[in-house]
């Protein structure tokens, strides 16, 4: 059921929880497999991975289930970047964030929405966040999105893979509303036999308040949270340009309204040392 609560929207499976009794934290591990063909997979010589572990906890409603990476992972940080902060993207823009190694990197970002009257009526029929996401690309534009994150992208576009969320009302003369999350697969690579399916999820979180979108970026993973955690979504791409130096990070708003960015950190991360 593509509408039933899952940990994860994307990628993501074979997950086993335990409990760290030192730190009193439920700690998730899941597993990512392979997008690439399976004559790729025989050449690289290995298959799947895992991803980041995640604390889960509940909510204070009892009925929301939050996920967020490990503290331990913050160790892995280097070089931060501060460049965006308070920043209006006005509709059709991307701003570049320069100074991090990008096809490495952990992202949070903090947007505020304005105008939300201007949101698009959601239609009824539409109940199947990943249909919407598919048939709104990140090229569709609406009243309120796309925006958020271009990552591993090449330097003129060819490639890029879209982290973004929309907005929607819930019917005409509402004040409910409907945050929408998508991972846009479709312009990841030029090689052509990826997977290269895009993922949604509906995010429950109200719109009057800010919007928060991490990405974890490892050069095939990226990992994303929206809404502080209420969505994740992980995606395997394979860029053929957008590949170390030559991967870049932007912040974009392709939809008809200005979205404000109140704050955007960046790091670059160093590899982690399993023994």
């Amino acid at each position: 059921d593509g509408t039933a609560p899952r940990y994860d929207y994307g990628k993501y499976y074979a997950s086993k929880t335990f409990f760290d009794s030192a730190k009193n934290r439920r700690i998730l591990w899941g597993w990512t497999n392979e997008s690439s063909s399976v004559e790729d997979d025989v050449e690289k010589g290995w298959s799947g991975i895992q991803t980041i572990p995640r604390k889960i906890w509940l909510d204070r409603s009892g009925k929301q289930l939050i996920q967020w990476p490990v503290r331990e992972v913050e160790r892995l940080r280097t070089k931060q970047v501060k460049n965006l902060r308070n920043k209006v993207l006005k509709s059709g823009s991307r701003l570049e964030v320069y100074g991090v190694t990008a096809a490495q990197a952990d992202v949070e970002v903090l947007f505020k929405v304005r105008d939300l009257e201007k949101a698009d009526v959601i239609e009824p029929s539409w109940t199947d966040p990943q249909l919407i996401c598919s048939k709104m690309n990140v090229s569709v534009k609406s009243g309120l999105g796309p925006f958020g994150l271009m990552v591993l992208a090449s330097k003129n576009l060819e490639e890029y893979t879209s982290v973004y969320f929309r907005i929607f009302k819930a019917r005409q003369n509402s004040n409910k509303y409907v945050v929408l999350m998508c991972s846009d697969q479709s312009r990841s690579s030029l090689k052509e036999d990826n997977d290269k399916t895009t993922y949604g999820a509906f995010v429950d979180i109200n719109p009057h308040q800010p919007l928060s979108l991490r990405a974890l970026i490892d050069h095939s993973v990226v990992e994303s949270f929206g809404g502080k955690g209420r969505a994740c979504i992980t995606s395997r791409v394979y860029p053929k340009l957008a590949i170390g130096k030559s991967s870049h990070l932007f912040a974009f708003n392709y939809g008809y309204q200005s979205v404000d960015v109140l704050n955007l950190n960046a790091w670059s991360m160093n590899s982690a040392q399993i023994s």
